[in-house]
């Protein structure tokens, strides 16, 4: 279940991760200045001792080449000497060189991770203030050089911070994401110009409905209907603990987005409740919401048209079943659908497996249209744990400005996985006109 835990509140999670992250970045690096350093001076002293060494086979040479009684045979040997000992002093100094760019890289490394640091330092006394806001300016103004010390590109990395359950849009220019309530609030938003840095705006949702309990707000998407933003997510039912699926609009990608809802969109609570919605458009102009019910065991997708403004299921239909689990790497659960129009067929990603766990994966199944039938056209999922990322999933689909089509996922940094560890935003490219889609290395 996309989520972070049963009835525990999150807002110092994102911090609290990073602070784990960069806890562990900081004893790698400076073990890895001393051992830098150590070796270093050991260089030095063997490249001193190369130097007196030299200094006295020359004075060997100076005195052969007056003794008459040095053979020729021993001024080879001698100047033989000398030249692999030249060679070795001129090895010696070469990774000399190495060794003191290191660890001018090393020192590089830790300024980084001081600046790192800092940032999330200044963000836990924001939390601490009950400042939410500042401490989502603090972590963003950080959000480079976190990255960096994270691995950064090299492994999809887009923002190092607690994002779970990410949406990204494109409107314009602009790239908004959103994601699982944490620092920022109950929707958090992100935005980029050129999907690279990214830096928290601030809350999408400030305010729940009576109906929803505060502090539990998960996986949320957007999607312009109809020339509004609409917004969909789940909340817990007050006082009863079950997750239903809300719906708030707002005339602006940034919000805020209000919910009007009296009771909620959708709710299953004889299913386990209602969790993990998204929308789809039909080439007809009409919405339709998919979401996952139930637990491990007993999950399910869903699928169900929406009225034209898509704030609101169509009068008289019932939820159409599209996929249930049924492949071993998922282990009962199916979760987090996303129905994507490409090259005239309708594919529904998903996320199988356990959240908490670096067996959480994605896959892919094949649909006749948003009310389903939809199977799986791969045996194993398309994106799983590998280097630099561990569990991914909560995936979305979008087009860039260029039309390219990117997968965007929330995941574990390996080594920290698992509740209350931070799950981070990775952005990589995927191609969606193969017959599987194939999720590419990171631009």
């Amino acid at each position: 279940m996309a989520k972070h835990g049963p009835g525990r509140p999150i807002r110092r999670w994102a911090v609290t991760g990073a602070v784990l992250l960069t806890a562990g970045l900081v004893t790698a690096a400076a073990w890895t200045d001393v051992d830098a350093r150590t070796q270093s001076r050991n260089e030095s002293a063997a490249l001193s001792a190369a130097d007196a060494h030299l200094a006295r086979l020359r004075h060997d040479v100076d005195v052969a080449t007056y003794e008459t009684a040095v053979t020729t045979s021993k001024r080879n040997a001698l100047e033989s000497s000398i030249t692999s000992l030249l060679g070795e002093l001129a090895s010696t100094n070469a990774s000399l060189n190495t060794t003191n760019t290191e660890a001018d890289a090393d020192d590089a490394n830790i300024s980084t991770l001081h600046i790192c640091l800092g940032g999330v330092q200044n963000a836990l006394q924001a939390v601490n203030g009950k400042d939410n806001a500042q401490a989502a300016k603090d972590v963003s103004a950080v959000s480079g050089p976190c990255t960096e010390l994270a691995g950064g590109a090299s492994h999809g990395l887009a923002y190092p911070f607690d994002f779970p359950d990410p949406d990204v849009i494109e409107v314009g220019d602009t790239y908004y994401a959103y994601a699982t309530n944490s620092v920022a609030g109950n929707i958090q938003i992100a935005e980029s110009s050129d999907l690279t840095q990214w830096a928290a705006v601030g809350n999408a949702l400030p305010g729940l409905p009576a109906w929803a309990a505060p502090h539990y707000t998960w996986a949320p998407a957007v999607a312009d209907i109809a020339g509004t933003f609409v917004l969909y997510y789940a909340a817990d039912l007050r006082g009863r603990g079950v997750e239903c699926i809300s719906v708030a609009t707002s005339s602006q990608p940034l919000g805020p987005f209000i919910d009007h809802t009296t009771a909620p969109l959708e709710c299953q609570p004889s299913l386990g409740g209602s969790i993990d919605p998204s929308s789809f458009v039909a080439a007809d102009g009409t919405p339709y919401l998919q979401w996952k019910s139930g637990g491990p065991g007993t999950s399910k997708i869903w699928s169900e048209p929406l009225d034209p403004a898509g704030t609101a299921v169509v009068a008289g239909t019932t939820p159409t079943l599209l996929l249930v689990p049924d492949q071993v790497w998922q282990a009962g659960t199916v979760e987090a659908p996303d129905l994507v129009a490409a090259d005239g067929r309708d594919l529904l990603f998903f996320s199988g497996n356990n959240w908490d766990s670096a067996g959480y994966a994605v896959g892919v199944a094949s649909c006749t249209g948003p009310l389903g039938p939809c199977a799986g056209i791969t045996v194993g999922p398309i994106l799983s744990s590998g280097p630099g990322v561990a569990g991914p999933g909560g995936e979305s689909v979008f087009t860039d400005t260029s039309g390219a089509s990117w997968i965007a996922f929330d995941a574990w940094v390996p080594g920290a996985v698992g509740f209350p560890d931070s799950r981070c935003l990775y952005l990589r490219r995927i191609n969606l006109s193969a017959r599987v889609p194939v999720v590419g290395a990171p631009a």
